[in-house]
């Protein structure tokens, strides 16, 4: 027979508190004398709340959430004019002090826009390239507006091609816009055609000035019939013509030209890429640069090199003239002539 050895049993929960707080379990009585225990300590009272108009009882007051700020809408941002426009206000226009009137005849023998006469095909077809010139320095829809692009400089690669009958074409066209006026400047100071296009007398003009500081300047223009037309001969020939374009004094002097006058678009008939070495210069003063194609001329080798050496403007785009043909059989300004709607 095994040894059973009496296992002592660990304390109940109750016989724990009895022996810590003095309670009997059986009579569920205290079994220490609660007299001598020191007193509670005073519990200190609470002020009185200041009574409401209801005497609503009071909800209870959560701690914050922090606050998410909503972000703010995000609103286009609105078009915002060229900035020489504040410029050209501060000072005032130049005043050319020359007239001329412009010889419609020979325009009109040409083949170039008349102006005061029906709408043509040819008038139309310059409406389309001014409008995309317009938008590209206007900032107009969702175009940016593009630094100088008021000024144009009308190029081709080789002579012949069509660069002056362009720029005059295109000047033209510009000078009856309401929000605009143009000045024509002939810059291809070896071969100036600008004058003899449009029927003006020569003098002074851009070497001229680029040459002399204290030449008066409006001594260098000619205001046309046309209110919106200036131009600007090419002046005396120079030896150092390359040179006193790519001055500083000619950006001084384009400036000048736009002083007093914030819708001036500046048109530039350039010499031909490849045969002078202006065109290259030009092309740092101007925003914008229409190369001139003549179809069935033009090569394709010429007009790469030509566009290659014209790298200092930020926007170039062709223009092809000469064309005889439309595969979509476009025909503008035949609408005109007609009787009726």
């Amino acid at each position: 027979m095994n040894d059973q050895r009496k296992v002592k049993r660990p304390p109940s929960l109750l016989e724990r508190a009895a022996d810590m707080f003095g309670l009997d379990p059986a009579a569920n009585a205290p079994t220490i004398d609660v007299s001598n225990l020191p007193p509670e300590p005073e519990r200190k009272a609470r002020k009185p709340k200041a009574e409401s108009a209801a005497e609503a009882p009071q909800a209870e007051v959560l701690p914050p959430e922090p606050v998410v700020e909503a972000a703010p809408a995000i609103e286009p941002a609105p078009v915002k004019p060229s900035p020489r426009k504040d410029v050209a206000r501060a000072a005032p226009a130049i005043v050319p002090a020359r007239q001329g009137t412009i010889d419609r005849e020979r325009l009109a023998a040409r083949g170039m826009i008349v102006p005061g006469t029906p709408v043509t095909g040819i008038s139309e077809e310059y409406r389309i390239v001014k409008r995309e010139l317009i938008r590209n320095f206007g900032g107009v829809g969702n175009r940016p507006i593009l630094p100088r692009g008021h000024r144009v400089l009308i190029a081709s690669a080789n002579p012949g091609e069509g660069k002056t009958f362009s720029a005059v074409n295109l000047a033209l066209s510009l000078a009856v816009e309401a929000d605009h006026d143009v000045l024509l400047i002939d810059a291809d100071i070896a071969k100036p055609s600008v004058l003899e296009a449009l029927g003006l007398e020569d003098g002074p003009g851009l070497m001229d000035a680029l040459a002399d500081p204290h030449l008066p300047l409006g001594d260098c223009l000619i205001q046309t019939d046309i209110p919106g037309l200036k131009v600007m001969p090419a002046g005396t020939q120079h030896m150092h013509d390359t040179e006193l374009l790519a001055s500083a004094r000619t950006e001084a002097l384009l400036a000048q030209l736009e002083a007093g006058a914030p819708g001036r678009i500046v048109i530039l008939d350039s010499p031909p890429v490849l045969a002078a070495s202006p065109a290259a210069v030009l092309a740092g003063h101007v925003g914008q640069t229409i190369m001139v194609v003549r179809a069935d001329t033009t090569l394709e080798s010429a007009l790469r090199d030509a566009i290659g050496l014209m790298g200092a403007c930020p926007h170039i785009q062709l223009l092809l003239n000469g064309v005889k043909f439309s595969p979509g059989g476009r025909r503008f300004g035949t609408y005109y002539g007609q009787g009726g709607a």
